[in-house]
C-alpha cells in the first residue's frame, strides 16, 4: 500500500491564489497575490506535492493561468498536479514538459472519454490523473457547472480498465465547506476500481484527516487541503508529520 500524501491546494483565478465555496465563482476569497509564493511557502513548510487549480482554465475550457503554474513547476523542486481546462494534447504536453509531475482530467473524461482514454494510452497512468467531481453521487463537469448522468463508480471503473492509477474524488457539497470529506464515498470508488484515490473537499481539521488515514486500505492514497490551511484550522506541519508517522 502507498503512502498517505497531503497535498496543498492553490486555486488560480485572475493570477490570485483564491478559493470559492461549492465551486461557486461568486463566493470567492482571495489568499495571496502570487502563486508562486504560496506554492513556495508550501514547500518549504516540507510538502512533497502541491495540487494546482486553473480556475479560470476550468470555466473557459482551455488553460489560462497556465504561466503561473509553469513557474512553479520549474523553479520549485515538490511535485505539481494541475487540472482545470485541459482538453487537448498539446496542453498536456505543454505542462509536462515544463516539470509538472501530472496532469488531472475532468470534465473531458465525460464529454470527450476517447480523449482521457488516449491520453491515459499515450502518457500512462502515472501522468495522468483523473478527477472525478460527484454531486449526490454523479459526475459534475465544467467547473462544476453542469450534472451528468453518470455515476461516479461506473466511471472510475471503465477509466481504470484504461489504465487510470490515480482518482482524485470531490464532493461539491463538501467543498470549501469544512464540513469533513465524504469518506465513505472516496472509499467506495477506491474499492470500485482497486486505484488510489485522493480525497478532495471538505478537510476541516485533523480528525478528518486521521479518519480518512484510517481508510488507507480502501484506497484512500492522499488528501487535498485547501480552506483549512488557509484558515489556520489545519497548520502543514502537523499535518505531514501525522500521515509520515
Amino acid at each position: 500500500m502507498s503512502k498517505f500524501t497531503i497535498y496543498p491546494a492553490i486555486d488560480i483565478r485572475g493570477g490570485k491564489c483564491v478559493r470559492l465555496m461549492q465551486g461557486d465563482y461568486d463566493k470567492e476569497t482571495v489568499y495571496g497575490d502570487s502563486p508562486f509564493d504560496m506554492a513556495a511557502r508550501f514547500e518549504n513548510k516540507g510538502a512533497n506535492w502541491i495540487h494546482m487549480v486553473d480556475l479560470d482554465g476550468a470555466k473557459e475550457g482551455h488553460p489560462v493561468n497556465h504561466a503561473d503554474v509553469i513557474k512553479t513547476a520549474r523553479e520549485l523542486s515538490a511535485n505539481i498536479q494541475i487540472g482545470g481546462g485541459i482538453r487537448r494534447q498539446e496542453d498536456i504536453e505543454t505542462y509536462l514538459e515544463a516539470g509538472v509531475s501530472r496532469v488531472i482530467l475532468g470534465s473531458s473524461a465525460i464529454s470527450d472519454p476517447e480523449f482521457v482514454k488516449n491520453m491515459l494510452h499515450v502518457y500512462g497512468g502515472k501522468r495522468i490523473a483523473i478527477g472525478i467531481d460527484a454531486r449526490d453521487g454523479y459526475v459534475a463537469t465544467h467547473g462544476w457547472l453542469q450534472t451528468s448522468q453518470v455515476k461516479a463508480e461506473e466511471l472510475g471503473k471503465v477509466l481504470a480498465g484504461e489504465g487510470a492509477e490515480t482518482f482524485i474524488m470531490t464532493d461539491i457539497s463538501r467543498d470549501g465547506m469544512l464540513s469533513g470529506p465524504n469518506v465513505a464515498a472516496i472509499a467506495s470508488l477506491g474499492q470500485a476500481t482497486n486505484k488510489q484515490v485522493i480525497a478532495s473537499g471538505g478537510v476541516s481539521d485533523l480528525t478528518d484527516l486521521k479518519e480518512l488515514l484510517a481508510n488507507k486500505d480502501s484506497g484512500i492514497a492522499g488528501a487535498i487541503i485547501g480552506k483549512a490551511l488557509y484558515t489556520d484550522r489545519i497548520h502543514l506541519e502537523v499535518a505531514l508529520n501525522e500521515v509520515n508517522r
